[in-house]
């Protein structure tokens, strides 16, 4: 049932990009129309969950048609919430999604939709990598607020540091120091946080990365004793489930690292390895806790195999229905050793205490998948272009 537009808007102020995330992290469900005036049809995206799952624009359906209108970059947007029904057309992540189709568009793979005058100032070759953007900032766990200047470092790689903010204004660039120079791993924007969830947990303080300000940056201090309150009373279970998404946040990112340094064992990995989970088995639930032996995350991209992380007993593999990390089963692949011996996990039990987090934690949570997704399409990329 269609009940009126929920929001629209300018694509000049709110691109396709800034909508899915947007759209995303709010969890969203209903029918996104973008209308462009070089055109006499709009596009469609059909949203169930904050992802997309269908898509037209012209002729084409499903992810084709998502990507083309990343090239509508003027124009107008329109989204009604409602109920959508249908095949599920549409398996990549949501950040994959975006990067993707931003990087496509800055490549020139996709086509531009406005005059002549405009496409030529718009052309490919500058730093386009999208900024990830969190939900709307849950002020409640705010005491404070540090305003930072256009290349100043916020934190540092190496450094001990025990607090954690929330991106308030402006974007931070996450960059990782390496032996061939700095890398820049992602940009981040207005909602997302600095700061890792392995430190409200285990006490772990050293800076994986350096973050820096680009152009004027407001940041949002976080409670951090309200946060130690509320993580010591989460499950055991569920505490595992969140060090382990750390874990894969971190070794998603040495990935990235490794391909820059031209260390890439994504063959290397699967000596002696089966498959426990295939990439592309869309649709199927299922999570693991491993109880004895290893298995890796691979993604394949067309001649490429990337291993993104490499995960132990404790660890977690499948797929959490709440939480979308850009990898198995949708985008990787699992590989067990020999002696992998797995224990299933009842997911309804852990969307159940997830869903009584509040907002601030669950944001964070969010947030980490999401940078989970991102890094991983960093880490293949960087793979595509060595």
């Amino acid at each position: 049932m269609n009940t009126g537009a929920q929001l629209e808007g300018d694509l000049s102020f709110l691109s396709l990009a800034d909508l899915l995330q947007l759209f995303g992290s709010n969890g969203s469900t209903g029918v996104l129309r973008i209308s462009s005036r070089y055109v006499s049809e709009p596009g469609i995206i059909y949203m169930s969950d904050g992802n997309p799952i269908d898509a037209r624009c012209d002729v084409k359906t499903g992810l084709d048609a998502v990507y083309s209108l990343f090239g509508w970059t003027e124009g107008r947007f329109r989204f009604t919430r409602e109920s959508v029904s249908g095949v599920n057309k549409i398996n990549q992540s949501r950040m994959e999604l975006v990067m993707n189709g931003v990087k496509m568009l800055d490549d020139g793979q996709i086509k531009r939709l406005g005059p002549a005058s405009q496409l030529a100032i718009h052309g490919g070759g500058k730093d386009s990598m999208p900024a990830i953007t969190g939900p709307f900032v849950d002020y409640s766990h705010v005491v404070d607020e540090e305003e930072f200047r256009d290349g100043q470092e916020i934190v540092k790689q190496g450094k001990h540091g025990i607090w954690i903010w929330v991106i308030l204004e402006g974007v931070v660039e996450i960059i990782k120091e390496t032996d061939r120079g700095p890398l820049k791993i992602l940009k981040i924007g207005e909602g997302a946080f600095i700061g890792s969830l392995a430190s409200l947990i285990t006490g772990d303080n050293v800076r994986s990365a350096t973050t820096l300000a680009v152009g004027n940056v407001q940041l949002g201090v976080l409670d951090s004793q309200h946060l130690f309150s509320e993580f010591s009373r989460m499950s055991r279970e569920f505490k595992g489930v969140l060090m382990s998404l750390d874990k894969r946040l971190k070794q998603s990112t040495e990935s990235a690292v490794d391909m820059f340094l031209g260390n890439d064992r994504g063959i290397e990995t699967l000596f002696g390895r089966e498959p426990f989970i295939n990439q592309g088995d869309h649709g199927k639930q299922f999570f693991f806790k491993i109880i004895n032996g290893d298995a890796t995350v691979i993604r394949s991209v067309d001649d490429n195999r990337v291993a993104l992380s490499h995960l132990k007993p404790g660890d977690f593999i499948g797929n959490l229905p709440f939480l979308d990390v850009g990898q198995e089963p949708n985008s990787a692949g699992v590989y067990g050793s020999g002696d992998l011996k797995t224990q299933p996990i009842n997911v309804d039990s852990l969307r159940q205490e997830y869903e009584q987090l509040s907002p601030t934690v669950k944001n964070m949570i969010e947030n980490v998948a999401t940078c989970i997704a991102a890094t991983s399409v960093v880490a293949c990329e960087i793979s595509r272009k060595g």
